[in-house]
């Protein structure tokens, strides 16, 4: 089932992690160890040399592209005669459960964000655009949690076409990972950024395009740049296993957890519960849903086993 990435008739530039290394450049190490610290999520190796390697590179590229983007904006402006609010530029972050997208947002927002000029980086996961519980649990979709059936996305197209009209300001949902549950009444404003990263499971998932020719938006639509975090399965699967342990003996143990029936759990048997999830659901959702979306992104950062990624493809314009 695992594919490599071919660099022979690829759309992609192939970059090993030390040639990738290379391409930054002048780029300005902008972040301190205690905040790389910070932004890391569990298990996830990030250090200062991952910032370097790989990080600050891709934060060139993006100054370079977003540069592009706005004076090709002004230059259709300046073609229409019009006075458009201006357009924010929009970030896709996509992958597997346990491959670290929420490390690689949160490090691309703080690194994009202390640009010289400073610009407003906003950061949404699709996480809060899931349907609630009680509505999943009444459609028996539990199971089915993260696949696309599960996301309420008319609400998702709404908030990405408020943001990329520059209304002001869009809300989007919080998300609870301690109850497993969209928070009632509980909203992020998202209010005219500069650049928004929107991080999820199948953000670049598309559908069958209708017959009549009638246009039907998909959410990688909206984004400017797209970036796939990609690992072999038997390496997600162990780092998804590692994960479950140490949430057993920190985040379940708290009464409130949605989890919480986990925290006793021995050894053996979180291992067994974990791998049990993992093949019902998450893999089964990776095979349907995630990896068919890989080659679809603008970047693809290939990690190994270690966490740290090993190889860049980048698309070839």
């Amino acid at each position: 089932m695992e594919q490599r990435i071919d660099d022979g008739l690829s759309p992609y530039h192939i970059f090993s992690r030390a040639q990738w290394a290379e391409r930054r450049g002048d780029t300005p190490m902008t972040l301190t160890p205690d905040e790389v610290t910070r932004l890391r999520s569990l298990h996830d190796r990030l250090d200062m040399a991952e910032v370097e390697h790989i990080y600050l590179p891709l934060s060139r590229l993006l100054s370079l592209y977003v540069a592009a983007t706005q004076r090709l904006f002004r230059a259709q402006q300046n073609f229409l005669g019009t006075e458009d609010s201006k357009m924010p530029y929009i970030i896709g972050v996509g992958g597997s459960v346990a491959v670290g997208k929420s490390t690689t947002a949160r490090v691309l927002q703080a690194l994009l964000a202390r640009w010289p000029n400073v610009p407003k980086v906003d950061l949404v996961t699709t996480d809060g655009f899931l349907y609630p519980n009680a509505v999943l649990a009444r459609e028996d979709l539990m199971e089915r949690k993260g696949f696309p059936e599960s996301y309420d996305l008319p609400a998702l197209l709404r908030f990405l076409t408020d943001v990329k009209a520059g209304r002001r300001p869009a809300r989007a949902p919080i998300y609870s990972h301690l109850v497993y549950d969209v928070m009632p009444n509980q909203w992020i404003e998202i209010d005219r950024p500069d650049i928004l990263i929107v991080e999820g499971l199948n953000v670049l998932q598309t559908g069958r395009p209708p017959r009549d020719g009638a246009a039907i938006p998909f959410v990688s639509d909206f984004f400017d740049f797209s970036v796939y975090l990609d690992a072999s399965e038997d390496v997600l699967l162990r780092w998804y296993v590692d994960r479950f342990l140490t949430l057993r003996s920190t985040a379940f143990s708290d009464p409130k957890s949605y989890f919480h029936r986990y925290s006793k759990l021995s050894d053996d048997e979180a291992v067994a519960t974990a791998t049990s999830i993992w093949t019902r659901i998450n893999l089964v959702n990776l095979h349907e849903n995630v990896l068919p979306t890989r080659q679809r992104a603008d970047l693809i950062l290939r990690k190994g086993a270690s966490h740290y990624i090993e190889e860049v493809a980048l698309r070839k314009l």
